[in-house]
């Protein structure tokens, strides 16, 4: 959006404070169960998550009655319950989707990860491929994210339990951590010294989206911060991103964690968000149908924070050489929870509403 963002700037305004109105949006259903994320098939099917532990499956443009059968059993409690859905690379030649999930009890459980082949309504074959350590004893801060690399690889988020923050700064442990994994589960060697197996990045809050530039291979995450201090981050192997030593936000009870917003030999954030947006889902986009967002970062958030709006919101973070440089809201006037966003194939975003009768929503150009 460089010529918008231009104009916004030039009127002296900021990119959160100003929306834009050359879209459209549409409800293509409209009572999922508190939705969490989607993924869109090669033949523009639709699988989404919904928190509660169903499945669904959007067939030909149809939402299925029955849930896809194969799914694992999740905890649904707290933060927890089915997660994010990511398909193979390869998916058209091995038909593999990858779940996240909260599994055990409220005060005894675990990030999980499966796999299982799509064959018509049902995950075959679907099996356990990787369990954070230690386990939980609290039921929020999961992260349970994950995109796949260039090489087919993973990194998966694990968010720092709430109540153990400070294990976000012990990369023995996965608490706080991005981890990079093999395709089949197995953790890469850690990139950090003595860190656990497969520990990429450390000390991250409550990670809630990861995607990758295709072209450069940049690799963009955004996380909660407390009160105050989301942020959006470049992943990097081997970097420490500094909660809670280093944060722009406050405890929710207003009391300083930290007062430090930046530390030495701790990584920066990109971007931070003061006050919240509790950013949610991201894409990064590499569509036709808007132009002028291309190499955008497009967030969905849940809360208003600086928007202007009732609710949550659309936002589009406009990337020039590697900075943000202003941002766009849309979708406020929904007053919405936005849960997660994808790209579909045709440049069009596919969005999620998160609440006990969730919609998902296209938004496109006429």
């Amino acid at each position: 959006m460089r010529v918008l963002t231009s104009l916004i700037l030039a009127a002296g305004l900021t990119g959160a404070a100003a929306a834009q109105d050359n879209y459209s949006h549409e409800v293509l259903y409209g009572a999922l169960d508190t939705p969490w994320a989607l993924a869109v098939l090669p033949d523009g099917d639709i699988l989404i998550t919904e928190k509660t532990g169903a499945l669904r499956w959007m067939d030909d443009g149809e939402m299925r009655s029955e849930p896809v059968s194969g799914v694992p059993a999740s905890l649904y409690s707290g933060q927890g319950g089915l997660m994010d859905i990511a398909l193979h690379p390869e998916f058209e030649s091995n038909g593999w989707v990858y779940l996240t999930w909260s599994e055990g009890t409220p005060r005894d459980n675990a990030l999980k990860l499966g796999r299982g082949r799509f064959e018509n309504g049902a995950l075959v074959g679907f099996e356990e491929i990787f369990a954070d350590q230690p386990r939980r004893r609290t039921d929020v801060h999961y992260g349970a994210r994950l995109v796949f690399l260039e090489d087919n690889s993973i990194l998966l988020g694990s968010g720092d339990g709430f109540d153990f923050r400070e294990q976000a700064q012990v990369p023995e442990n996965h608490l706080g951590t991005y981890i990079r994994l093999a395709d089949d589960g197995t953790p890469f060697p850690a990139e950090v010294e003595n860190g656990a197996p497969g520990v990429y990045s450390y000390g991250h809050r409550n990670p809630q989206a990861v995607v990758r530039d295709p072209e450069t291979g940049i690799i963009y995450s955004h996380e909660h911060g407390p009160r105050g201090g989301d942020e959006i981050n470049i992943l990097v192997p081997g970097a420490n991103y500094g909660w809670p030593i280093a944060s722009f936000g406050l405890d929710y009870t207003g009391a300083i964690v930290t007062p430090f917003e930046t530390y030495p030999g701790m990584t920066d954030p990109l971007h931070h968000w003061t006050p919240s947006i509790a950013p949610a889902g991201m894409a990064f986009y590499d569509g036709a149908m808007f132009p002028e967002w291309q190499g955008d970062l497009i967030v969905s958030a849940l809360i208003a924070g600086d928007a202007g709006t009732p609710g949550g919101h659309l936002r589009i973070v406009d990337l020039q050489d590697g900075a943000v440089v202003g941002e766009t809201i849309i979708l406020g006037e929904l007053e919405a929870r936005l849960r997660d966003v994808r790209v579909a194939p045709d440049g069009s975003l596919l969005v999620l509403e998160d609440a006990p009768d969730g919609r998902l929503i296209r938004v496109y150009r006429d």
